[in-house]
Order: structure tokens, then sequence, then C-alpha cells
């Protein structure tokens, strides 16, 4: 017990952080209040895209493998070595994933085999960072690049001449059963339908979380909490932050620094491989060249969103996860709703940074919501270019807005010997 409490010393620690519990608490203001507020955008604008069951499950379906290659990058980035590779075990997972489904007919071999590939891409930038100290964005670029070009090469093996598969595709793969509780939303239909403030919503945010949900869809929304209570509640985890905190400190009492790395980075391939699994049998039922379309880019930006914290990452995944989701069901009306809704939160901002004194960004806030409620006014709906790119902008800004609170592991990124 004395080694654990040593690792976090005055001398070796990071600067003082809020209590686990007031965190919890903050984001779980923030979410209510986010959620009260799309209520009441929906409400005065009587787009019921906004919050209803069919968008709570898109959502979901959306999030699910940005969250997961977030939890990856959490899971690296803890330990101190960057993981640029998501993107590339993410693609291992969608192959192997869905070779094993289609040859072996199950998709539990499909999983298993998803997330033993995205292992083998962790494993392989382990031996690059770890043992061989190469850059760490050098390696994971490296990966990604060699997983998209063996993967096309494996397909043409495997796939040439049979009939619905080729060089960039997959046969049809099995599907993973449904669970859920359908009664929820047969209880609920009428307070949906009431189209009442907040009750309505809720209703259909618990009708969406409650039905025709897949069995991988449960498996990684547990995996947020899992991931907590064994990175922040356990002295495995304790061990494995130090090496991304001050692995001198670390090795210095005893902890296997290059061992936590190794687990540490090869975990997060199996995170990023599930990812992929969720892709190709989950989202789609087949496998395609490119099915990623950059998601592990997006889950890292999930990841330094939620400030290298499971509950962040989760808030963050939800967040392009919904962007995505709106832009796909409701189309331009509905994203032009979020006008209000961006406007409201420009006015909270320019009061608050009056109140700390900073008058020219309380100014600076007070005239963007102007101009984005003239803008709501004055237009029904929003060109379709600026609305297939709004998730890549919420992205922009999430990242621009959460910049000034971020604080990465210290030792992120170094190239550590062992001395």
């Amino acid at each position: 017990m004395s080694q654990e409490m040593t690792v976090a010393t005055p001398e070796t620690a990071p600067p003082p952080v809020r209590s686990s519990a007031r965190v919890r608490w903050r984001i779980v203001g923030l979410v209510a209040t986010v959620f009260v507020a799309l209520a009441g955008v929906r409400f005065i604008t009587g787009q019921p895209m906004l919050t209803d069951i069919g968008t709570i499950q898109t959502t979901l379906a959306f999030a699910v493998p940005i969250g997961l290659a977030g939890l990856g990058g959490l899971w690296a980035e803890r330990s101190g070595i960057i993981n640029i590779g998501l993107e590339g075990m993410m693609i291992l997972g969608t192959w192997c994933s869905a070779y094993f489904a289609w040859s072996l007919d199950s998709p539990w071999a499909g999983l298993v085999a998803g997330i033993v590939g995205g292992m083998l891409g962790g494993l392989l930038h382990a031996v690059a960072t770890v043992t061989f100290a190469v850059d760490h964005i050098v390696s994971g670029v490296a990966i990604n690049i060699l997983a998209l070009g063996a993967m096309r090469y494996l397909s043409i093996l495997f796939y040439d001449g049979i009939p619905g598969a080729g060089a960039a595709q997959s046969p049809p793969l099995p599907t993973f059963p449904r669970v859920g509780l359908p009664f929820v939303a047969d209880l609920l239909k009428p307070a949906r339908d009431t189209g009442w403030f907040l009750i309505s919503d809720l209703a259909s945010l618990i009708a969406g979380l409650t039905t025709n949900m897949s069995v991988v869809t449960l498996l990684a929304i547990l995996l947020v909490p899992g991931s907590y209570w064994v990175l922040f509640k356990t002295k495995f985890g304790l061990r494995l932050r130090s090496c991304g905190e001050n692995p001198d400190a670390a090795e210095s009492l005893g902890v296997p620094v290059y061992t936590y790395k190794y687990i540490a980075v090869t975990v997060s391939g199996g995170f990023a491989g599930m990812g992929g699994v969720f892709l190709a049998m989950v989202a789609s039922s087949i496998y395609q060249e490119g099915q990623t379309g950059g998601r592990g880019y997006i889950g890292l930006a999930a990841m330094i969103f939620g400030n290298w914290r499971p509950g962040g990452l989760a808030m963050g995944a939800s967040l392009f996860g919904y962007a995505d989701a709106l832009q796909v069901r409701g189309g331009g009306a509905a994203v032009h709703a979020l006008l209000l809704l961006i406007a409201a939160a420009l006015v909270a901002v320019a009061v608050w940074q009056w109140q700390r004194g900073a008058r020219r960004t309380s100014i600076v806030a007070a005239v963007g919501a102007v101009v984005l409620l003239v803008w709501y006014l004055l237009t029904d709906t929003l060109p379709g270019e600026l609305v297939t790119y709004s998730p890549h902008i919420a992205t922009l800004l999430v990242l621009a807005l959460a910049a000034q609170r971020l604080r990465a592991p210290a030792a992120i990124g170094r190239q550590w010997r062992r001395s």
C-alpha cells in the first residue's frame, strides 16, 4: 500500500485536480442541462427529430465505434503512448471480424476475431514504440497505411470470385442478437405522442435506450464504467497511469513500466478492433473497404474532449454521434433548429465571461449569438453542404472550446528507456 501512495508524491504527481465525485456531478449536470435545452428547442421549433426515439437509436449507432476508438486511445495514452494507429486497428477489426464470422458462420467468432485483430495491431505498435523507441506518431501512421493495404490484399486473396464479394467487400455476414425491453416503449408511447416539453423527450430517450439494442452496443456501453473502474479504482490502474505521468518514479518503485505499456497498448488495439466489429457486423452486416471513415481519429478527438477520462469521452462520442445522426435523419431543417440552441449557449457564455471580467470574450460571444439568431429567423433550412459537414464542424468547435481545460498525462509521447 505504501508503494501505491508513494507514486502520487507531491514531487512527481500532476497538479491537484477536482475530486472524482465533483467531476461526476458536473458531468451529470452538464448532460442534464444539454438535454433540457434540446427539449426546449424541440418544443419551440416543432422539430420532433431532435429528440425522438429514432434519433436516440441512430446516435448510439454512430457513437459506439467512436467511443470504442476513444477508449482505446484512453488506455494507450494513460500509459504514455500516443496511439494514432487506432484507425488502422479498427480496419483490422473490420476485416478479421468479417472473415471469421463468414467462414465460421458465427457472429461471436467474428467478435473475438475482430478484437484479436485489433490487439495484434496494438501489439505491433507497442513493439515499435516501447521496445524500439520509434516515434509514436510515425509508428501509428505506418500502422494505418499497413492495415489499409494488407486488408485490400487479403480481400483479393480470399473474396475474389465469391458471389456478392470482391476486392473491396465481403459476403453478407451473420448478425448479433438484439436485446431490449420492448414493453417499455409500448408503455411510454402515450407520453411520447403528447409532445409535451421534457415529458415527451424523456419518454423517447428511455424508449430509445431500452429497445432493439445490439448485444455489441450493450457491451460497448458497459465498457465505459468498466474502464473507469479499472483505471481509476484499482492498483493496476494506478500503476498504469503512473507510467504515463512519471515512468522514472514508477520504475523506482518496482513497477514494470514496459509490461504495463505493452498491456495498455494491446488493450487499446482490442477496443479499436471491437469498434471495427461494430461497423462491419452491426452497422452494416458486411465488410467494405474504407468502412471506418476516419472514426479512429474522431475517437481521439472525443478522448481529448473528455480530458482523458471515460465519462468525458462518452460525452464527446455522444455529441459527435448525435451530430451525425441528426444530419442523416433530420436533414437541413433539424440541423437548422440547432442554430437556436447554439445561440442560447453563446448567450450563457457571454454572461459567464462578463461576470469573470473577460469583457472582450463576452462581447464576441454575444455578437455570435446575435448573428446565429438572425440567421435562424431569416432562414428555414441550411445548405446541404453545410449539413453534410456539420459533424466535422462540431468536432472542431468542441475541441477549440475544450482546449483551455485539457491536461494530458505528463509523460505522454515520451520515448522512455529504462534507467
